[in-house]
């Protein structure tokens, strides 16, 4: 399983920036999509999940509806959608694969190398 995670970058505050996370080969419909991100010094922190078969989304609480989750089941692509970036939502974005839903990284087997996100005040 390969999951190539892109679209980080330098923004400001307030800006918007959409992620991808795309998997070679076919992702079944029993399968879960995740995103998590580590911010500098912390644990990886769940951020979002989608669940491939219903389009189900679920979001950490401190969201507070900035972010979106959404998949292209033609593409084996997964997306977040990031609105309303804040100084502290800075950290590496990771994109993983596991075959049930859950907040912990454990949860998850599979894994994208993780893309960066750096928002400047």
């Amino acid at each position: 399983v390969q999951l190539q995670a892109s679209g980080g970058g330098l923004v400001q505050a307030g800006d918007s920036l959409r992620l991808s996370c795309a998997k070679s080969g076919r992702i079944f419909s029993s399968h879960v999509m995740g995103w998590f991100r580590q911010l500098p010094g912390k644990e990886r922190e769940f951020v979002a999940a989608i669940r491939w078969s219903t389009g189900a989304a679920y979001y950490a609480d401190f969201l507070e509806g900035r972010f979106t989750i959404s998949r292209d089941n033609a593409k084996n692509t997964v997306y977040l959608q990031m609105n309303s970036l804040k100084p502290e939502d800075t950290a590496v974005y990771y994109c993983a694969q596991g075959v049930s839903l859950g907040t912990l990284p454990r949860s998850y087997n599979s894994w994208g190398q993780g893309t960066l996100v750096t928002v400047s005040s």
